[in-house]
């Protein structure tokens, strides 16, 4: 069985589980098209050089074969080319999922400024083709590609447009039941409110709340996506329906700390789901920061800011140079929750505790020492704080 069908099945059996679903979001070719990669390692600012399509496949194959994500979100073409072509997730306890929709919102070409007006809903991929690789799938061929997908609404606070959303978001759960297509629901903040919105956390919560009451059974998502508006926020939208599996989103990119103080508070009030896209993709070693997210959500690392610390020495044992020091990595940042990078902003969070006198007088000089006596003191720490590193 697929580890995300075992943990979904023990979290709502009992919420106060240890189980925490993971998973890498690898559909941004659906939203940023040439950029959607990530930067090629020969990457210069004025030149705007980025990986290719297949290396971003790369990534997807070697996210997948390290095991430790629980979910792979993909676009209806990266599907077609990895789970029917290659049967990447044949042997796996991963579960393929695809994009199934691609709101306007999340259209990020190059000089283009759809993001400047209200979401309106899209969709480009087909649920059969996602499902079988054809238009028309005959019933036993429904389970041969990915049955799960993702579905987003954004709600920009006017009655016209957040209607039509939702029509919208109404057609696609008929059909996704008929055909036996499972989907998570991604609630983005608005991207472009028509009115003024004073609590955009309660007003996030109240619309999912009012939305999923009208839909019984088999039409409902089987988690949420949600940007983290902070512990009350959280807590409420938990401690309202229990039969809700809420997970977060990760937003865009900021510190290291960012990425795990995050998932580590959100789990703290009630998350049991992070899937986190540009975070990362745009991470100095993917597999490593993989690593670090999953022991954060199993509660194997306790403390987010001992997180970063262990990441950068993980670096510095693979001799990858990190894109900022351990100090400023350590520092949080004020963080877009929607897409396009505006809409809702995360709140600043605290920053992380320095080291004490006692933690920096373990630290050896560094300069005097060589790349095997470095390699050799980092991965003895390591070891000694987590066990032996594993990716």
């Amino acid at each position: 069985m697929k580890s995300l069908d075992l943990k979904l099945a023990r979290i709502l059996d009992n919420p106060g589980c240890s189980d925490f679903i993971l998973a890498d979001a690898k559909d941004a070719d659906m939203a940023a098209g040439m950029a959607a990669p990530g930067k090629s390692p020969e990457h210069h600012a004025q030149e705007g050089k980025f990986r290719s399509l297949q290396e971003y496949r790369e990534q997807i194959r070697a996210n997948v074969k390290q095991g430790l994500i629980d979910i792979m979100l993909m676009s209806a073409s990266s599907n077609e080319v990895l789970t029917f072509g290659e049967r990447l997730f044949e042997n796996s306890h991963i579960t393929p999922a695809i994009r199934a929709n691609d709101t306007t919102d999340i259209w990020m070409a190059a000089g283009g400024s759809y993001q400047k007006d209200p979401a309106q809903p899209f969709r480009s991929a087909s649920l059969d083709h996602a499902m079988c690789g054809k238009l028309d799938c005959e019933p036993e061929e429904r389970k041969l590609g990915a049955d799960l997908g993702l579905y987003s609404v954004t709600y920009n606070n006017d009655t016209t447009l957040d209607a039509i959303t939702l029509n919208a978001y109404s057609e696609f759960r008929l059909e996704a039941e008929r055909k036996g297509f499972r989907h998570f629901l991604e609630i983005f903040d608005p991207n472009a409110p028509q009115k003024p919105i004073p609590n955009l956390g309660r007003f996030i919560n109240d619309n999912i709340a009012r939305t999923l009451a009208g839909v019984a059974g088999k039409g409902r998502p089987i988690f949420l996506k949600v940007a983290y508006h902070g512990p009350a926020a959280m807590e409420e939208l938990v401690s309202y329906d229990r039969s809700l599996v809420v997970g977060i989103l990760g937003g865009s990119s900021g510190t290291t700390f960012d990425a795990f103080h995050q998932l580590w508070e959100a789990r703290k009030y009630g998350a049991k789901v992070a899937l986190y896209g540009r975070m990362i993709n745009n991470s100095e070693h993917q597999l490593t920061f993989i690593q670090h997210l999953r022991w954060l959500g199993d509660g194997e690392l306790k403390d987010p800011a001992e997180a970063v610390r262990s990441y950068h020495g993980a670096l510095q044992n693979l001799g990858i140079r990190p894109y900022r020091e351990l100090a400023e990595d350590l520092q949080s940042t004020l963080r877009a929750s929607a897409y396009g990078g505006k809409g809702g902003q995360t709140k600043s969070l605290p920053q992380a505790k320095p080291e004490s006198p006692s933690e920096k007088s373990e630290q050896p000089d560094f300069q005097k020492m060589s790349a095997a006596e470095k390699l050799a003191w980092n991965q003895q720490r390591l070891n000694r704080l987590f066990g032996k590193f594993q990716g």
